[in-house]
């Protein structure tokens, strides 16, 4: 048999721990749009790589913004 290749995996960062200037807001739908499926899921931290603070306050601030209608709850269905 022959010997396996090292798979490297660049570890993934915090976005709002590196770029200071990055605000999550619930008003801006604009960068919570970029967290969010085409379906309207919240894409977990195992994916984008957010810390567990970020995390919540993502998610947090996303769920407030569906509340008022920023962002819509589903994507778009098609038939």
């Amino acid at each position: 048999m022959a010997p396996r290749k090292k798979v490297f995996y660049r570890r993934k960062v915090c976005r709002f721990c590196t770029d200071k200037e990055l605000v999550m807001d619930y008003k801006d739908a604009k960068v919570l749009k970029g967290f969010v499926t085409e379906r309207g899921k919240i894409i977990p931290k195992r994916i984008y790589g957010t810390c567990a603070t970020h995390q919540r306050q993502l998610t947090e601030a996303i769920k407030r913004a569906r509340h008022l209608a920023l962002i819509p709850y589903t994507g778009s269905i098609q038939y």
